[in-house]
């Protein structure tokens, strides 16, 4: 079974910049019997690398013996195309037969099938993406109902291209980072980003899940054939251990963002996971960084249909998730809250921070809630990024990044994800909508005293409308994030 999601490139123009696709079908079989070399994971990644760097012929791809220096260079582990789709294959599948399913023979022992491979594998990319789903979501379990509310909202997030595709990107496009590491999964659900991690070369990966799906995601592994590198841990890290003689681990990778970040409050297992288990020096979190960001929001159409529909005045104590567009949104996002994984605590998830936003709309324009979104950083480093890095906005609208840095946004002017966004309306239905009108205040977060899963959001705010107007009064509202 595969376990790729990231689609490969969809136009002639996209495909231009992978020139190795190009080459399979002319690279002279009979030119290159004599490479005879095995092709294990790091030296395919140094291959497909190598082509890529040097434009390589067909000729000059069937004159390669398996003994040249790049092969077991580190120069070309590192990728030459940012995020490239042929790391995302599963290497493991390799076979020269185009119509078979995944393969149950050995890897191909010699240059030329392993080239041909890739190619089968691109064509075979999106049905055994659909396959994969497909498996995760079928089967209900022991408890139906249960089983397959769960299902449905893991389908959700592995379909959910950005954030599949970010951490795809991190693990697999480092692997000199991943090679010979322990890792930590924590809250692996299905298993999909330890699987992913398996295939970057580790020691070993232990994938920590607290819930009943823990036993699908050893079934996954076991399927996949990664029970020696994979191993899935049932329990809370709070009370999990590890393994006799494993102290610490390497890199600590979880997907634990929730609406507004912060719902569903999953970091403080992850910070407690890094304060028992990552190395105390040089250890890696994935992510290493989130930004809370704030802006002001046009959002008539999301009140409309969310608020006046109901005409249910108790509905402004509540947040409402939902994607905004971009055109909507009438300011520039001001940094709420800076999460450096590396060293905040759980102490410092209920936070006061300033606002202050500045109305950019040229247009008559009204103006109906705020809107909350958040930015992800992975870095190789765990470094602390500056505010002046921004994220990535979607494929096709990133700049070329530092290659040690993966990032993503859930912002409206981004490719929408399943976070969306989270809007706080104003209860007096609009704000003042001159170009230049400052909302300015305090925005407090803190954890739900009735709910530790939600959120309590308190925001205090008045309104400048100019040098020559006055101030308005201090307006104070309160919301849950549930």
């Amino acid at each position: 079974m595969s376990i790729c999601f990231v689609a490969l490139p969809q136009s002639q123009d996209d495909a231009d910049e992978f020139p190795i696709k190009n080459n399979f079908n002319n690279v002279d079989r009979s030119s290159t019997t004599k490479c005879s070399t095995e092709l294990d994971l790091h030296r395919r990644i140094r291959l497909i690398n190598y082509i890529q760097k040097h434009k390589l012929t067909p000729s000059n791809v069937g004159n390669l013996t398996g003994s040249e220096s790049f092969f077991t260079s580190d120069e070309y582990l590192i990728p030459v195309i940012e995020d490239d789709p042929l790391f995302q294959l599963d290497f493991d599948d390799w076979s020269d037969d185009d119509k078979a399913g995944p393969s149950t023979s050995t890897p191909p022992s010699d240059l030329p099938s392993a080239l041909r491979h890739i190619q089968i594998l691109d064509k075979q990319l999106p049905q055994a993406q659909n396959n994969f789903i497909a498996e995760i979501i079928n089967d209900p379990g022991p408890s139906a109902g249960e089983a397959l509310r769960d299902d449905d909202i893991h389908a959700v997030m592995i379909q959910d291209k950005v954030r599949t595709a970010s951490y795809t990107s991190f693990i697999l496009t480092n692997p000199i980072l991943f090679r010979d590491a322990i890792v930590l999964d924590v809250g692996c659900r299905t298993g999909v980003l330890s699987l992913f991690a398996a295939k970057s070369g580790p020691k070993h990966v232990y994938a920590i899940e607290a819930s009943g799906i823990a036993e699908k995601a050893k079934k996954i592994v076991h399927e996949n054939g990664l029970q020696n590198v994979v191993t899935v841990i049932r329990g809370k890290v709070e009370e999990i251990s590890l393994p006799d003689g494993v102290d610490h681990v390497d890199i600590i990778i979880s997907e634990w963002m929730g609406y507004a970040l912060l719902y569903e409050l999953m970091l403080d297992s992850v910070l407690h996971a890094r304060d028992r288990f990552l190395r105390p020096n040089g250890g890696v979190m994935a992510p290493s960084q989130c930004r809370m960001m704030l802006a002001l929001c046009e959002g008539s159409k999301i009140v409309k249909d969310r608020v006046d529909f109901w005409n249910d005045v108790l509905i402004y104590k509540d947040a409402i998730v939902d994607v905004v567009s971009p055109e909507s949104v009438v300011s520039e996002p001001y940094l709420l809250k800076d999460l450096h994984l590396q060293t905040i605590t759980s102490r410092q998830l209920e936070f006061t921070s300033p606002l202050s936003l500045t109305s950019t709309s040229p247009m008559h324009t009204k103006i109906h809630a705020l809107v909350l979104y958040f930015d992800t950083f992975f870095t190789t480093t765990g470094e602390h990024l500056s505010p002046d890095r921004r994220a990535s906005i979607g494929p096709g609208m990133k700049e070329r990044e530092d290659k040690r840095v993966i990032s993503f946004s859930t912002g409206p002017t981004s490719q929408p994800t399943h976070w969306m966004q989270t809007l706080f309306c104003s209860r007096t239905r609009s704000l003042p909508r001159r170009v230049g009108t400052v909302v300015s205040g305090t925005f407090y977060c803190k954890k739900s005293e009735v709910n530790s899963r939600e959120l309590d959001v308190e925001i205090h705010y008045s309104v400048h409308k100019g040098a020559d107007a006055p101030t308005s009064e201090v307006i104070v509202q309160m919301y849950k994030v549930h």
